[in-house]
């Protein structure tokens, strides 16, 4: 059997009216050319620690269209593959004022999809959607496929990732069977993007992305504590600079724009080489995202894309962070001024992308921000020190635990609703995964915009059934009455506003979808489910849906 040119890929990145970028990472230096629709476009790779990459940029396409590509690697046929039986792969470009129809969620592990996976981590709902994708149905495909954190897991490595790990060091010396270097990072991602039928997706599926903390490592940045202790060890330099720079190879640079490429200087590098060898940037690379980590203001992870009437803002609420203890904040005064630029009325919708879920449920936020103030010496030293480790412990890290950027967003949004920022939109909404269960919460409001948050968590990374409702009772529960008195006897002030829950909780391995339909934003939840023992096929099925329309309605 012969061998394939490529690794990875091809991913379909960012597309719009007449542009798409195609990611792939090659096993070799090579020429990587896209056909499609009787035109060329081609690129060298690009090395980074021995790894070989290529992002192909295509344009003057036409909007609206849906156009079958190949994909060559030095003149031979590397994509498709025909006997894969998955149908050709495509480039669709947007539509000029065609509503928004996006798929979205977080928390996906890299277990092989068979029994033994399906039963520790169940079913992959990114790979059923795949095969129900592939199957030629009914399903309308979304524009756009946005991963908002934890792609991969860099801490709590796989059996597979493992073995990889054991074959090339000892782990029992530090980091153990975390990540230490860019070579392991590859492997996982690897490991991620691999699978024949979730590979075909995303190389018709335009993808977004953004990182959480699994993707560096669990409760990164939560405190400048925390930060310290992981300067202090022998490996974490190694380990923030083989994340971030993999996160920018195989993630953050196919969700930039064509016009926010030729603005990276790294990617600007890349590009202006001349010569048919292929550049090395490790060394670039790998100082850019040192930087990057030591000095965040220097370079931005967020985005923002508008499709039609509808403006999709990316959160970065994990690198940005300001951890300087009377100054903390999960944004820093750079990234909140960017903010500031970018919410705005006139758009019908408005989705704010982060991470971290910025509406807990009450109980939980006023435990998190009781948690804040005396890790910051609310109740003294002694307490403060208990604090952190609670933090820590319990994930305690959220909007609610940075209640200076809580409380600027809070304002942003307020005044985008109440149409102080240009014409109000139908609703604001936050889109979120991290916590491992979805729900969907809305502040109270008699006037203005409806103010939503729409949480989908995980893809494939359910917690235990005893979890769910420890999860429960600190969420909805114990965390309710018990939340309101602690952060009050910490001086904490109240919320800006108050909101409830309005669909959920539910634990399912799910993706959720978003669509801005006349009658409001639909959203629904969809699982994979086993039927008579298939783990290799699984169904699709609806978890939940509710529609968010003008003021006067939200239906089930």
């Amino acid at each position: 059997m012969t061998t394939s040119p490529l690794v990875l890929g091809p991913m379909m990145r960012y597309v719009d009216e007449t542009s798409a970028s195609v990611w792939v990472e090659t096993r070799s230096p090579a020429r990587v050319t896209v056909h499609a629709g009787g035109r060329d476009w081609a690129a060298r790779t690009f090395a980074v620690h021995g790894h070989h990459y290529a992002l192909v940029e295509l344009d003057g396409l036409e909007p609206g269209t849906v156009t079958p590509y190949t994909l060559d690697v030095d003149g031979s046929r590397a994509w498709p593959d025909p006997s894969s039986g998955f149908p050709p792969p495509a480039i669709a470009t947007l539509k000029t004022g065609k509503p928004l129809r996006l798929a979205y969620g977080s928390c996906r592990t890299s277990v092989p999809h068979d029994e033994s996976g399906n039963r520790t981590h169940g079913v992959d709902s990114l790979r059923a959607f795949a095969l129900a994708m592939a199957s030629g149905g009914e399903l309308p495909w979304p524009d756009l496929v946005a991963f908002i954190g934890d792609q991969v897991y860099a801490d709590m490595t796989s059996e597979q990732m493992q073995e990889f790990i054991r074959a090339r060091r000892d782990p029992a010396e530090p980091p153990g069977e975390e990540l230490k270097d860019y070579e392991e990072y590859a492997h996982l991602y690897y490991l991620a993007w691999s699978d024949p039928a979730n590979r075909w997706l995303l190389s018709t599926l335009p993808s977004a992305m953004i990182f959480d903390d699994h993707d560096i490592r669990d409760d990164w940045n939560t405190s400048l504590s925390w930060k310290k202790k992981m300067e202090a060890t022998s490996w974490w330099h190694g380990r923030i600079v083989a994340g971030l720079a993999a996160y920018w190879v195989y993630q953050h640079l196919g969700n930039l724009s064509p016009a926010e490429r030729a603005d990276d200087a790294l990617w600007q590098q890349i590009v202006r080489h001349t010569g048919d060898d292929e550049i090395d940037v490790s060394p670039a690379l790998d100082a850019f995202v040192d930087r990057a980590d030591q000095e965040p203001e220097t370079y931005r992870w967020s985005y923002c894309r508008d499709f039609g009437d509808t403006r999709l803002i990316v959160v970065d609420s994990r690198a940005a962070r300001e951890l300087t203890p009377d100054k903390r904040a999960l944004v820093d005064q750079d990234e909140m001024a960017w903010l500031n630029d970018r919410l705005r009325g006139g758009f019908r919708h408005v989705l704010i992308a982060t991470s971290l879920p910025f509406l807990l449920p009450m109980g939980l936020h006023y435990v998190e921000s009781w948690d804040e103030a005396i890790s910051e010496g609310a109740w003294g030293k002694l307490a403060a020190g208990a604090g952190e480790k609670l933090r820590q412990a319990l994930d305690l890290e959220h909007w609610g635990a940075f209640q200076n950027s809580f409380r600027d967003m809070a304002a942003l949004v307020t005044e985008v609703a109440d149409g102080r920022r240009g014409p109000a939109p139908d609703t604001v909404t936050f889109l979120s995964g991290d916590v491992h269960y979805s729900f969907v919460s809305e502040v109270e409001r008699s006037s203005g915009s409806r103010i939503v948050q729409a949480v989908s968590s995980p893809i494939r990374n359910p917690l235990p059934r005893l979890m769910r409702s420890f999860a429960a009772v600190m969420s909805y529960g114990l965390a309710a009455p018990v939340g309101v008195l602690v952060a009050r006897s910490a001086k904490v002030p109240d919320p800006p506003f108050r909101w409830t829950g309005i669909k959920g909780p539910w634990f399912d391995n799910n993706l959720a979808f978003l669509e801005a339909a006349p009658e409001g934003l639909k959203l629904w939840w969809q699982t994979g489910v086993v039927d008579g023992g298939d783990h290799l096929h699984p169904r699709l099925e609806r978890v939940a849906d509710i529609t968010v329309g003008p003021r006067s309605t939200v239906a089930p």
